[in-house]
């Protein structure tokens, strides 16, 4: 049987494979910015209970196989993960400042599909394999 998460009054199972990408596709997830980008994609996560299962950081997009609580929804999440990242990395890194002066380092809307309709292990061999075409800096976000 499967690991189900407990809340007071639920039983849940709930994963999300979301897909977001830069502001104009430029590649800036590289180096220290997508290192910093996983490391805060992760506190965010743990701090509204939210559970990475895959997760890769490309360097003009990020996919990730999260678990998501049944008491925040998937455009809340997002909302979080985005906005929260995008606030602390434009905050850190002045090259970012300069590219994105108007204060949005996310484009606008996400990819989102349940993995009901495929099994985890298919999202997950999907997300590994997601490797741009030349090295970048061999890291994901687990």
């Amino acid at each position: 049987m499967q690991n189900y998460k407990h809340g007071g009054h639920t039983i849940w199972d709930c994963k999300y494979h979301l897909v977001w990408v830069t502001k104009y596709r430029y590649p800036i997830l590289g180096g220290d910015v997508g290192l910093r980008c996983r490391e805060l994609l992760r506190e965010i996560a743990r701090s509204k209970e939210m559970i990475i299962y895959a997760g890769s950081i490309n360097r003009d997009h990020v996919h990730m196989l999260l678990g998501i609580p049944p008491n925040l929804s998937v455009s809340k999440a997002v909302q979080f993960l985005k906005g929260k990242s995008s606030h602390k990395l434009l905050s850190e890194f002045s090259s970012l400042r300069k590219r994105y002066w108007g204060q949005h380092l996310w484009a606008r809307g996400y990819w989102v599909a349940s993995s009901g309709n495929v099994t985890d292990e298919v999202w997950k061999e999907y997300i590994k394999n997601q490797k741009p075409d030349d090295p970048d800096d061999d890291f994901s976000v687990l």
